[in-house]
Formats: C-alpha cells, sequence, structure tokens
C-alpha cells in the first residue's frame, strides 16, 4: 500500500540549515520513497512524504564512488504536480533547458521539463533525462550517473481494451522507426495497476497506487528479460477533470504528474533502473473554456498518447546501478556539479537541502512561479543565487562554471584597502 503521510520538524531543532537533511531523514518513516518541504511556518517545516508499506527486496548500489575531474554538471528540476509556470504543462521548459545546456557539459533534468506526448524538448546530446529518485540520489552522493551509449527499454502496459493497444503500439512502433528507440520486450499486466491522483494538504498533486504488487513483478519479470530502463503506461484514476480544464487554462497544476512521479520513484527505488510513466491515453473529454487551449499544454492536447516522449527520454536515460551488458559512455558524480537550478519558491526539495549541505550553490529562478512557497529565506539557506529568469541563470552558470566572481559583475564594485 502507497500513502502520503505529512511529517513536522520545529525549527528550534535545527540550528544550521546544513543539519536540516539529517534531521528531516530521522524523522520519516524508514518506508519513505520520496518527500520535501511544502510549507515553512514561523515553528515548523512541513515535509508532504510518500511512503510504502510493501515488503520489497531492493537491490543494493554500489558503495564505491567516482571521481570524474574536467566535467562541468548543471543540474536544473522542475517538480511535478505544484503548478510550475515554466516546466508544470507539457515540456515547455525545454527551451530553457536547452538554453542552460548549451552553457556546460552535461545539464541533468527531471522528464517533466521536457515531455511533451508525441514531442520532447531533448534538442541536445548533453541533456541527461533523469527520473526523480536517480536525481535524489545523485544529489545525496548516493550514487553517480553513468551514462550508457543506449538502454534497452522495458515497456509495461496496464490492462486495456484493444484501441488502446493499437495506440499504444503505432507510437512504439513509430519511435522505433523515427527515433531507433530500442525495445526489448513488452509486458501487457493481465490486472489494473491503479495509479490514483490525490491533492495533498498543501495543494500540491501526488498519488498513489493500488496495486504496486503487480507493477513490480512486471518490472522484475523485464529485468530478467534484459532490460535495462522501464517504461510504464497507465490510465490515471481520480482525475479532477474540472479542475483538469483549468489546467489547460493556464489557471491549475497537472493533476497527473505527482501519481507519475510516485509510480516512478517505486520502480526506481526497488530495482535501481531508470524508470517514467507515461498517461495511456490523454484525457480529451474536457469542458474547456477555450478550443485552442493554453500553448503550454498543446503538446498534451494534440497528442492521443502521452508515451511517445517516455520511451524516447529514456533511451540514453542514466544508470545508479551499472549493468555490465550496457556500453557506458561517461560518468558523473557530485564533485561535477557546478549548481542547481530550482524555481524560486520550491527549494524544500532534496536538491536544493543536500546543495545546502554540500556547499553547492543554487539557483533560484524568480519568474517561475510554484503554488508553494518555500523560498531562501523561509528555508534559511545561505547559497542561493536569485536570478529573474532562465536567460540569467545561463550567465550565472557561464560564470561560475569559469571561476569568474559574480560580484565582478556588478556595481558598484567594493573597494579594498589595506590599514596604515
Amino acid at each position: 500500500m502507497i500513502e502520503n503521510k505529512q511529517y513536522r520538524v520545529r525549527k528550534s531543532e535545527v540550528t544550521s540549515p546544513r543539519e536540516l537533511p539529517e534531521i528531516i531523514r530521522q524523522s520519516l518513516a524508514k518506508n519513505t520513497l520520496r518527500w520535501y518541504v511544502a510549507q515553512v511556518t514561523h515553528d515548523e517545516y512541513v515535509i508532504e512524504a510518500t511512503n510504502i508499506a510493501e515488503d520489497r527486496n531492493q537491490i543494493e548500489l554500489p558503495t564505491e564512488r567516482s571521481y570524474c575531474p574536467g566535467k562541468r554538471v548543471v543540474l536544473s528540476v522542475i517538480p511535478t504536480g505544484i503548478g510550475s509556470d515554466i516546466g508544470g504543462y507539457a515540456g515547455d521548459a525545454a527551451p530553457a533547458t536547452n538554453l542552460l545546456a548549451s552553457a556546460v557539459d552535461y545539464l541533468i533534468t527531471n522528464p517533466n521539463a521536457v515531455n511533451a506526448s508525441d514531442f520532447v524538448g531533448l534538442n541536445q546530446d548533453n541533456i541527461i533525462y533523469a527520473d526523480g529518485c536517480c536525481i535524489d540520489m545523485f544529489c545525496q552522493g548516493l550514487a553517480d550517473l553513468h551514462i550508457p551509449y543506449s538502454n534497452r527499454i522495458g515497456l509495461i502496459i496496464e490492462k486495456c481494451d484493444d484501441r488502446e493497444l493499437d495506440v499504444i503500439f503505432n507510437v512504439v512502433n513509430a519511435v522505433r522507426a523515427v527515433h531507433g528507440v530500442q525495445l526489448t520486450d513488452i509486458l501487457i499486466t493481465d490486472q489494473a495497476i491503479g495509479g490514483r491522483c490525490v491533492e495533498n494538504q498543501t495543494g500540491a498533486f501526488v498519488g498513489t497506487v493500488d496495486n504496486p504488487g503487480i507493477l513490480l513483478h512486471s518490472c522484475e519479470k523485464l529485468i530478467q528479460r534484459g532490460a535495462t530502463a522501464l517504461a510504464v503506461t497507465t490510465n490515471i484514476r481520480d482525475l479532477p477533470l474540472d479542475n483538469y480544464a483549468k489546467h489547460f487554462e493556464g489557471k491549475y497544476p497537472n493533476p497527473i504528474g505527482g501519481v507519475e512521479a510516485v509510480i516512478s520513484y517505486l520502480i526506481t527505488d526497488t530495482f535501481h533502473v531508470p524508470a517514467a510513466h507515461a498517461p495511456l491515453l490523454n484525457v480529451k473529454q474536457l469542458d474547456l473554456k477555450h478550443r485552442v487551449i493554453d500553448a503550454r499544454g498543446a503538446g498534451e492536447m494534440v497528442s492521443e498518447s502521452g508515451l511517445a516522449c517516455v520511451l524516447v527520454g529514456l533511451r540514453k536515460a542514466p544508470q545508479i546501478h551499472p549493468n555490465s551488458n550496457v556500453r557506458m559512455k561517461d560518468i558523473l558524480s557530485l564533485n561535477n556539479l557546478i549548481t542547481v537550478v530550482s524555481p524560486a519558491s520550491c527549494l524544500g526539495g532534496i536538491s536544493a537541502i543536500y546543495a545546502q549541505k554540500y556547499n553547492i550553490p543554487v539557483i533560484a529562478v524568480q519568474e517561475n512561479h510554484t503554488i508553494l512557497d518555500v523560498t531562501k529565506s523561509k528555508m534559511g539557506l545561505d547559497n542561493v543565487i536569485e536570478v529573474h529568469n532562465y536567460a540569467e541563470a545561463a550567465g550565472v552558470i557561464l560564470a561560475l562554471s569559469k571561476g569568474i566572481n559574480l560580484e565582478a559583475l556588478s556595481r558598484p564594485l567594493t573597494t579594498l584597502r589595506y590599514k596604515y
């Protein structure tokens, strides 16, 4: 069983922001899949967490860490289900992502930044498409990212009717023919997986899964058959259609993103292979105010299924537990990470909190509004560089990667003098 639960940590327990990750970890259940600070009050940090009660045979990560000098790496995170103005819709953060990628050797990002159903914004070879669980492990220093030449993708399709299967297999054949994606095997479940939308107490969307055992058993079969990355496509239940229509008007968070994150976290946390979820069929029967919707969600609206972008993204998704059957072209470690880029109002995630612990700067983009209000000042972070937009963020990244002190780029410039 998967449940979403709220935890609270008193500010009086935290004497330094660098202590916060360990204090939060101790307050959570041992079976926590994912968490983030969703709210900061005068006295407390409020943490939203997703836990799983099922017993699982988890793969152990390698304990030996790599050091890979010479590579400049940036992580750009745009969390799902929190209504990000940029990246909260259907691949609408792709232009910003590609801009940031042009400033470094590698740009790591989470799937929803570039996923747009039949479209995917991976316009540069140095963009690393990594699921949230892989990113969290990387940011905590628990795993390196091993970049493959190509993954062998296993696809899990939730039990559905023949018409839906026709759509999915047409998508599968299209990405094989157009993008050269390699699928090792396809498994159709004989029971529903049952992913459901859940709106948590802070208004962000998460999710739950009725039958996680069916999902995990299917994953195990595909891995045994040689899959090195896993794609899952299911229909999403409990979708609030009125609010989903508001999403396409640009006025509401995407309710699907949260349950997608839970499904991919569950797979990666258990088997340590890259994973991503896509809606089996995109919902079209909505009471829309405008037939031409908000431009940011158009990629989803014009696509029948959400699967194509996931299969393309997973083709070169990084491994955190290297497979001897997969040839790797590069390795990235936490030592390579120059900075983390995030919307300025959601600095309560693992990437921002652990960046503080490891003294890695965080670039907070103020124009990318979200429904949260977890800011630099509320979190007490002292490693945050606030910028207006992603164009400014790209300039800061260039300065950091070249070792240019940001103070030297602004005026007035303090004059240093010695005392007589």
